[in-house]
């Protein structure tokens, strides 16, 4: 809580310097529809590890994927499947992200993840992995030594483990075998999609783009404009539009997350006229027992005395403060600040704000 009220007193600042209508180029803000990754999904087997893989009789699948690729490379292991006891091999599934335009041969990064009990996959190679898409067609296929970047300890009476040694990655661990058809210059009707849709950004999207390339754009929606290039060189065209700038709007909106205390207001947070006050009653009792002991070569007996401190905070020094209306993100924070408001009760004040009708934006809590 003390780094979270650090870190907004560093921004404050910093926040006050900024622009008020600072530009962003739209490749920044837009993509190109159709200019997509595509996610591709394996299942293979991770083999060399010390100890610390599947367990064959439990893990069923483990062991009915090892003696199926055994067989495949000529070992009948078929007959003695019961006493295979190895330790060093490991069900895993493998992901990895096509990138738009990967050609046949390119390599891609791929991501391997336990499936069984297995506790560590540092030191595995993967062995091979055809890697396919939704479709269920291959598009790459993965295999090499997987890094976890974890580190796990164990003695015979504690251990220590740090990261996630279950879950590696293979840096270019995949060759691209099957491209995903599409040509962005044989393209007809382009659009741009806004990462975040709105209405005003669209437009100022469209005025900007028809400003240099002439009515070349429209805007359908909120989340999409329509670009007209057919008597234009595409690539150009594109390669053009994303280095504009324009000026993104967004909607007013302050974003609560309960669990981390963690509050997030956009620039266009307005509060109407309002009167704060915080403050809780705290009662402390503090036990202290004292052992009394009787003087030397006398009758009595040692005895517990009980010591009891109570403390009552009625925090008396909080003041009932005054939030004009409309005011700013900046005033709203600096007059919570000066009220001694930390985040876990700063998100309790905004509720009761927009219960009261005040807070002019939308109040998410997650």
């Amino acid at each position: 809580m003390i780094r979270l009220l650090r870190l907004f007193a560093l921004l404050l600042p910093l926040a006050a310097t900024l622009p008020a209508d600072a530009e962003v180029r739209i490749k920044d803000i837009a993509d190109v529809e159709g200019v997509r990754e595509n996610q591709l999904i394996g299942y293979g087997l991770v083999v060399g590890l010390n100890n610390t893989g599947d367990k064959l009789d439990t893990a069923v699948f483990t062991r009915e994927s090892l003696v199926g690729m055994l067989e495949r490379l000529g070992v009948n292991t078929r007959d003695q499947v019961t006493k295979l006891e190895t330790k060093n091999v490991a069900a895993v599934m493998v992901t990895a992200e096509l990138p738009a335009f990967a050609r046949s041969g390119s390599r891609i990064d791929v991501a391997v993840s336990a499936l069984g009990d297995a506790t560590n996959l540092t030191g595995g190679t993967l062995l091979v992995t055809p890697l396919l898409a939704a479709d269920g067609e291959v598009y790459a296929v993965a295999q090499g030594a997987v890094a976890t970047g974890a580190i796990a300890a164990r003695g015979a009476a504690t251990s220590v483990t740090r990261g996630v040694p279950t879950s590696a990655r293979i840096a270019n661990g995949a060759t691209v075998e099957r491209e995903v058809a599409f040509r962005l210059d044989k393209s007809a009707g382009l659009r741009l999609g806004l990462r975040n849709p709105d209405l005003t950004t669209a437009r100022r999207i469209a005025v900007a783009i028809n400003k240099v390339l002439g009515p070349v754009a429209r805007v359908t929606d909120p989340r999409t404009v329509a670009l007209d290039l057919a008597n234009r060189d595409l690539i150009e065209g594109l390669a053009a539009i994303e280095e504009l700038r324009v000026e993104p709007d967004s909607r007013a909106v302050v974003v609560i997350e309960e669990s981390s205390g963690t509050i997030v207001m956009g620039a266009n947070v307005r509060i109407s006229t309002v009167a704060i006050a915080q403050g809780n009653l705290t009662i402390r009792v503090t036990e202290t027992p004292e052992v009394s002991q009787p003087a030397p070569f006398s009758n009595g007996t040692t005895q517990v005395v009980p010591r009891t401190q109570i403390q009552v905070d009625d925090q008396h020094d909080r003041k009932l403060g005054l939030v004009q209306g409309s005011v700013t993100l900046r005033d709203l924070v600096a007059s919570l600040n000066a009220l001694g408001v930390g985040p876990r009760d700063l998100i309790s004040i905004l509720q009761m704000i927009k219960v009261a009708g005040s807070l002019q934006a939308d109040l998410e809590v997650r």
